[in-house]
């Protein structure tokens, strides 16, 4: 049945501007991002059908574009407007980021985090720069691996720091297992590089693991 033929309260469009976005499942949200189904198949029957084929939400946002457009349904101009949605949401989150204290918005820096490195299959290491306001400066990637671990070099850190006149920093990496809890080579990185920018007077405020679920943070864990 054509979800124009479904009860209002049950179509995903009329259901989120009555509901909100958060009140949709994972195939509604997606049905509306499709608009149109396949002959026989609603936007709904399709949208559940690919996250069956990909096995979830999230493998479906990290595919990349030879293996986005192997699913029936999507080809190039879906896969292109949805590398757009996403970026257009990571943009919105550091500008959001950007209107405040860092440390007193620790919703917004695990907010933005996560969009930038919770869906990516390989390890990345990166750095939010601040400012002594612990206003953010820039956010950067600088290290990038294999799925287990990711070669840091303290002075590259260190280099990117002072070319960006920081004076405290925000570390951060993902585990694309999705288990954020951080590892032994995790704990001695951080002491490596809280030493060697300590030595020109900048501060490693936090070190955030992106996992599936919530970040964990070494600040919280008193790992610092």
């Amino acid at each position: 049945m054509p979800i124009t033929d479904w009860p209002l309260a049950e179509r995903p469009r009329e259901k989120l501007m009555r509901q909100g976005a958060q009140a949709l499942s994972d195939a509604e949200l997606l049905a509306i991002f499709l608009r149109t189904g396949l002959p026989g198949r609603s936007a709904v029957d399709l949208a559940r059908d690919l996250l069956a084929g990909f096995g979830s939400l999230r493998a479906l946002l990290q595919a990349d574009l030879q293996g986005f457009c192997r699913h029936p349904g999507l080809g190039p101009a879906k896969f292109v407007q949805l590398q757009a949605v996403m970026e257009m949401g990571r943009r919105h989150l550091f500008e959001e980021l950007q209107r405040g204290d860092a440390l007193t918005s620790p919703g917004a820096v695990r907010r933005y985090l996560r969009s930038q490195l919770a869906n990516l299959p390989h390890e990345v290491f990166a750095c939010l720069f601040l400012d002594s306001q612990h206003r953010v400066i820039a956010f950067e990637e600088l290290f990038r691996g294999t799925l287990d671990s990711a070669s840091v070099y303290p002075r590259e850190v260190l280099k990117r720091a002072l070319a960006h006149n920081a004076a405290a920093l925000i570390l951060t990496h993902n585990h694309p297992s999705g288990v954020a809890e951080p590892s032994q080579a995790d704990l001695h990185l951080t002491r490596r590089l809280r030493e060697s920018l300590a030595l020109v007077d900048i501060r490693v405020l936090d070190h955030l693991v992106i996992g599936d679920g919530e970040p964990v943070s070494f600040a919280e864990r008193g790992l610092l």
